[in-house]
């Protein structure tokens, strides 16, 4: 939706605004943004104003500027992070976005949107997928179907979700699928590039073919995950502990089938029988200072636990954060199988 199908003139009559609201697709909330003759805005219109006003004399030809909410919440544009939970508190179902002129550059549509983070986004999506041959004999395992769309779509939706407005795909086996699905991304209403392996870059590589990233931290992240992870508190957690690097963790439980001895030598000291012992396994989804990215090597195969094993052994900060959600990892078909069973499920 372009910004002019939201905005009107405030002499502009309450008819006028009636005709245009009755226009608006796709939002929360039908709401226009009344502006000035230099397009800053000046207040809210939504239908409760529009009865209200006509509850009082019923006169359609009143002008929108007298009408409006003139109190109305707003953002400045920035590239920081926006904390949008103040604004759901309140009910706010559309916030605008606003620049040094009080003219508006977009709005945020806090029923779709899930939070603003200043991120920049890779998705890995170049490997071959062997095990689960037949299936990606012809496509790439980031396009095979979940529910009504590719795996890897679901990503990208809810990085959209969390205002991730950049993701660059790095591409190789049968990329040329991926591309002409997505495009670059202006479906959408994002902006896509894809980088092309010409040779495997392992789980990191391709950060390095991006000549600069805009945002201070990059999201690195799988192509073929299939979850709910919260991205925010991810970002939060590593912002708030002043990390090098966070990792989204999932837990893999061991359970022990017989008494296990705590012994010193020979002697045992105790025992436990039958424990369960739960382990944080890295989970494919990273957030990391763009400065890390200068210590991969240009156009080599180097991994993300590379880098990882790098961070701890100088010293810098690695924090993990738990996926309270779901997760699967598709990489075999009981995992495809699985994703497809669950997705039946969800809402």
């Amino acid at each position: 939706m372009k910004s002019q199908d939201i905005q009107i003139h405030k002499d502009k009559t309450i008819l006028d605004a009636l005709r245009k609201l009755n226009k608006i697709r796709d939002v929360s909330r039908l709401i226009l943004f009344v502006t000035d003759n230099d397009e800053s805005v000046l207040g809210s219109l939504t239908d409760g104003d529009i009865r209200r006003s006509l509850a009082q004399d019923a006169d359609v030809t009143k002008q929108v500027g007298d009408v409006c909410f003139r109190n109305f919440a707003y953002e400045q544009d920035t590239k920081e992070f926006l904390d949008l939970r103040p604004y759901r508190k309140k009910d706010i179902k559309i916030l605008p976005i606003l620049d040094s002129e009080n003219r508006l550059v977009r709005i945020i549509d806090l029923e779709k949107t899930k939070s603003e983070l200043p991120l920049e986004c890779m998705i890995m999506a170049g490997g071959r997928g062997k095990r689960l041959s037949p299936l990606t004999d012809t496509v790439p395992k980031p396009m095979l179907p979940l529910g009504d769309k590719p795996i890897i779509e679901y990503n990208i939706d809810r990085l959209i979700a969390f205002g991730i407005k950049k993701i660059y795909i790095s591409v190789k086996y049968l990329g040329d699928q991926i591309k002409e699905y997505f495009g670059d991304g202006s479906s959408k209403g994002i902006i896509i590039e894809y980088l092309w392996e010409d040779k495997p870059l392992g789980t990191a590589g391709a950060l390095s073919l991006v000549e600069k990233f805009e945002t201070d931290h990059v999201l690195l992240m799988n192509s073929d995950l299939f979850t709910d992870v919260d991205f925010e508190d991810l970002y939060l957690d590593l912002i708030n502990q002043n990390a090098d690097m966070a990792v989204a963790s999932t837990e893999y439980k061991v359970d022990v089938p017989y008494a296990v001895f705590e012994t010193e030598e020979n002697r045992v000291i105790k025992f436990k029988e039958k424990p369960s012992y739960v382990y944080h396994s890295n989970a494919g989804i990273y957030i990391l200072k763009k400065e890390l990215i200068d210590k991969i090597p240009k156009n080599e195969f180097f991994d993300i636990t590379d880098l990882m094993e790098n961070l701890v052994k100088d010293g810098g900060k690695l924090i993990h954060n738990p996926i309270t959600g779901f997760w699967i990892d598709i990489g075999s078909p009981v995992d495809y199988k699985q994703a497809k069973e669950f997705i039946k499920h969800l809402n």
